[in-house]
């Protein structure tokens, strides 16, 4: 089994994208992006060629080396369609389907079906956002029976949200890795989770905030078991949002907003957060001054580091003069997963 250094669980959206494609290409090339579509509530099947094709033209587009695209908020009416217009990327570009047991069987049965034709195999996507159920093994054993041995398969254990609330989700990840791995001989497993929160005014209050990094604490938990299937184990997360941010639906033309916003930095075993302003007479001060405290960490890796450290330095260092390189909501979340999916790749090993 052998299968890729890291896995980011994104949007399929322009921040993402841009990010992704501003990767240095070593960086990139140890990435495989699982892409998500948005939520398309209501979306009349006979449209939805054109609106899938918005989200993930791009995505494909920079997916040079290969990934999964997943359409895990679809509605039951949309299932067809939806799998028709992915089934394009995945046999004529690098991307792979995506199931998971609690989908339909028209959604399996078509995300299979995509599979055997584009014959780059197929995502079950196994979700576990509390304790392990048992029960859930079996699904995934009559899943695999239907996607019979001719399909190579990726497990993408997927933890969703970890945050402090959930100490013992190394515990739980084993005890569905200890079900699934055995279940058959997959071409990759990796280990997905999202620690970074959901961020509020209150959590800013004082200008930042510090959250561990819980789902690097599990996935470290997992290796250090002695398990045979550990050091063959992949590493994935949720960049710099938390999983609750995919389940957003598109709004057109939507304004406004809080007057706040946040700078991301990702550290070994941290997350800080630093607030900025999206208005105001004092945006610029105190956005170079959020981007100044980053520079002057200890733990902070240098301009030279990633694009998203170059554009830390270059906005710290502007002048008051200008508004100019202080950035607004997407600029700080484009540098924020810049920042982290370098780091993340230069601290795996291999990376």
């Amino acid at each position: 089994m052998s299968g890729p250094l890291y896995v980011p669980v994104l949007p399929a959206r322009p921040h993402a994208v841009g990010a992704f494609r501003r990767l240095w290409p070593d960086v990139r090339a140890a990435i495989r992006p699982l892409w998500n579509l948005p939520p398309l509530p209501g979306a009349a099947p006979e449209t939805l060629t054109m609106m899938v094709g918005k989200y993930v033209d791009p995505v494909s587009a920079v997916s040079r080396h290969g990934g999964w695209v997943d359409a895990p908020f679809g509605e039951d009416a949309q299932t067809a369609a939806l799998a028709e217009a992915l089934s394009v990327y995945c046999e004529l570009g690098l991307l792979r389907p995506v199931t998971g047991p609690e989908r339909t069987k028209a959604q399996q049965l078509a995300a299979v079906e995509t599979a055997r034709r584009c014959l780059r195999g197929l995502g079950v996507r196994v979700r576990v956002t509390g304790e392990w159920d048992g029960r859930h093994g079996d699904d995934v054993r009559d899943l695999l029976a239907r996607t019979g041995p001719e399909v190579p398969v990726d497990l993408l254990l997927d933890m969703g949200a970890l945050l402090a609330d959930r100490p013992d989700a190394g515990k739980e990840a084993l005890r569905a890795l200890d079900a699934l791995m055995p279940l058959t001989v997959w071409r990759s497993a990796v280990l997905l989770g999202g620690a970074f929160p959901r961020v509020t005014a209150d959590m800013l209050a004082a200008g930042s905030c510090q959250e561990p990094r819980e789902e690097w604490r599990m996935w470290h938990e997992v290796h250090v078991t002695g398990r045979a299937y550990a050091p063959l184990l992949g590493y994935g997360d949720y960049g710099v949002q938390p999983p609750g941010a995919l389940a957003q639906a598109p709004a057109p033309g939507r304004k406004g907003g809080p007057p706040w916003g946040v700078l991301r930095y990702t550290t070994d075993s941290s997350y800080l957060l630093f607030k900025t302003l999206t208005r105001g007479p004092d945006r610029i001060a105190v956005n170079r001054g959020a981007a100044r405290r980053i520079i002057e960490l200890p733990e902070f890796r240098g301009a030279g580091a990633g694009q998203g450290e170059e554009w830390l330095s270059d906005c710290a260092q502007g002048p008051l003069s200008t508004g100019e390189g202080v950035g607004g909501p997407t600029e700080w979340l484009r540098a924020g997963n810049l920042q982290h999916m370098t780091y993340v790749v230069r601290s795996l090993p291999g990376g």
